[in-house]
């Protein structure tokens, strides 16, 4: 078993609607746009496929998601759409990446960096943090058997797993999450989530509860800011601490 994102943890357990705090369907396009960029076809273009399939999840009607398709592909003229990450840390010492899609850098940075500010955090230069993350492919499928899960996980091709209350996260190689994905659905097994994230290589464990509070709050108002796209964290809050935040 590896030690994942206590982040990714937490916001999967706050449940589907209070994890779609930030998620607007504009997030949702500009996502898509992006993705876009690389091809139209959602059949060719794996990631514009992922975005597409969580937009559809969190309920983007399929109009929002053709205009963002033709918009990132540039078949109505529309705004150029990139990929910006930013890196921080926050209180406690959590580092901290975020990444966003934006038609608009003098934007999305200020709000970035206001968020980081705002909550007792500090955005750093490139570089500052991302050495202590590792991307790879992340894939959440629900289960009721955990151990075959595992097993079933381990032959379709993932590096390793990771067990939940009720799920299974299983980790891949970047190349590979399509590949994987694919192998457990002809297992029957239907991701909840299947994305591309940056895993921490050590956790920084946050014990103080005014720290924890003030990195919920940091965490949650990034979320919230339609450019940002995902984000990731290296904290560890213990549960009972958590259990005092509510």
């Amino acid at each position: 078993m590896s030690g994942h994102s206590k982040w990714a943890s937490i916001k999967h357990q706050k449940g589907v609607k209070d994890a779609r705090r930030g998620a607007s369907f504009t997030k949702f396009a500009n996502l898509i746009s992006v993705a876009a960029r690389a091809g139209a076809d959602p059949n060719m273009n794996f990631k514009l496929r992922l975005a597409v399939d969580s937009a559809k999840k969190a309920g983007v009607p399929n109009a929002n998601i053709d205009r963002a398709i033709k918009r990132g592909s540039g078949q109505d003229g529309g705004g150029t759409f990139e990929e910006v990450t930013y890196e921080g840390y926050g209180p406690g010492g959590a580092a901290i990446i975020v990444e966003t899609a934006t038609d608009n850098r003098n934007r999305t940075a200020p709000e970035v960096r206001s968020a980081f500010g705002k909550h007792g955090g500090a955005m750093g230069v490139a570089g500052s943090v991302a050495y202590q993350f590792t991307q790879r492919g992340v894939i959440v499928i629900p289960t009721t058997d955990l151990e075959a899960a595992t097993m079933d996980a381990i032959e379709a091709g993932a590096d390793d797993v990771e067990e939940g209350e009720g799920h299974l996260v299983v980790y891949t190689k970047p190349t590979e999450l399509d590949a994987v994905r694919k192998a457990l659905a002809a297992k029957t097994y239907q991701a909840e989530r299947a994305e591309l994230s940056f895993e921490p290589n050590t956790t920084v464990d946050i014990t103080d509860e005014a720290a924890a509070h003030k990195l919920m709050r940091l965490m949650d108002a990034l979320d919230d800011l339609d450019d940002v796209t995902g984000t990731y964290a290296n904290f560890d809050i213990a549960p009972e601490l958590m259990d005092k935040l509510g």
